[in-house]
């Protein structure tokens, strides 16, 4: 055989296999995507606890002990939100469904939507219910007891892979390089080295950045919440909540989380709704410049457009977890974009040099 038949078969077999392998690479990821989520938000919440444990253990606290305090904390931060806020927050929420329907017929915001559509103005006024929302919801109720032994496996699912995130991210936290070490486990021996050298650089904007958008959630609902309270605005617990959960989403979220409290405030008054959506633009201009571009494009150095492309991406491929890992994941990306410019730059210096 000639030598250029015989290397042609040759490259042809190698591209053969590196691309059967990236094929079962492929499988297996998706196969165990759940697996691989759970174990990257794991890796999100160690670094997000990791300045917390070095600040305690720089006091002389044992790092078990210092990581196992950080987790008691906020174990007991969102047990008492749960006890003290939930019962009032399903009270709000069950009085502002069966109410919906009559401020979104009394709301003046919505005038304009009900002359120019007649039709959704009689479906108002004559209201409406869960039935009439969801096609089919009476005949998915019938059934509703064949598929409980399904909704209990979920929920057992969900619950175990819960219980996993927090135990393996408690694991990483507790071992001064946890993280480290198990990049290194799990990385190719050729690339080791530049993959912790990556993420030491990128940990620390991840960490920062959750704490931040954390920051950020809880400050935005207790001021939502305070304001529309002081003023006896309706359903201002569950309003506050909801502009503490959108304020994951830059620049559309406060303008998100505006409408439902906008609309119950037109139900009262004109003056009531002008009020209530004048409160939520000085909230949002407070965020966006003050704190966002602290927490955002200082800290971790990613545009807002980008933040909401992977927030979208995210949740589309995987959910919640995958809006969850949105930011951190651009943020290294963002990172390794920027070491790809960086040889760019240095190969094409080299080659002027050597010209």
């Amino acid at each position: 055989m000639p030598l250029n038949e015989k290397s042609l078969l040759t490259v042809s077999t190698g591209t053969m296999i590196r691309a059967g392998l990236v094929v079962v690479f492929f499988a297996i990821f998706f196969a165990l995507s759940d697996v691989i989520l759970l174990i990257l938000t794991a890796i999100v919440i160690a670094s997000a606890i990791e300045p917390f444990a070095k600040k305690l253990t720089s006091y002389h606290v044992h790092r078990t002990v210092a990581v196992l305090l950080i987790y008691l904390i906020v174990i007991g931060i969102f047990g008492g939100i749960i006890f003290f806020f939930l019962p009032p927050l399903f009270d709000d929420v069950a009085q502002l469904y069966r109410a919906f329907p009559q401020i979104a017929k009394d709301s003046s915001l919505l005038t304009p939507v009900f002359e120019r559509f007649p039709s959704i103005s009689e479906y108002f006024k004559s209201g409406f219910s869960v039935t009439e929302i969801l096609p089919g919801s009476a005949e998915v109720a019938s059934d509703i007891g064949s598929k409980l032994i399904g909704t209990a496996s979920a929920i057992f699912k969900g619950f175990a892979g819960f219980v996993l995130m927090i135990v393996l991210s408690f694991y990483l936290a507790v071992q001064e390089d946890g993280i480290t070490n198990f990049l290194r486990l799990i990385s190719p021996p050729k690339h080791e080295e530049y993959i912790v050298s990556l993420w030491k650089r990128s940990r620390h904007r991840i960490g920062l950045w959750m704490q931040g958008q954390l920051l950020l959630g809880v400050l935005i609902g207790v001021f939502v919440y305070l304001g529309l309270a002081i003023f006896g605005i309706k359903y201002a617990l569950l309003l506050g909540v909801i502009a503490g959960i959108f304020e994951i989403i830059p620049v559309f979220g406060p303008i998100m989380a505006a409408v439902p409290g906008v609309l119950v405030g037109f139900s009262s008054s004109l003056a009531t709704g002008l009020f209530i959506l004048a409160f939520y633009i000085i909230i949002q201009q407070f965020e966006n410049h003050l704190i966002y571009p602290l927490v955002v494009r200082k800290i971790v150095g990613v545009p807002p457009l980008l933040v909401i492309i992977a927030l979208v991406v995210g949740m589309q491929l995987a959910g919640f977890l995958g809006v969850v890992l949105a930011v951190p994941a651009v943020t290294v990306i963002v990172e390794l974009v920027d070491d790809f410019e960086k040889h760019k730059r240095s190969l094409s210096a080299l080659k002027e040099n050597n010209g």
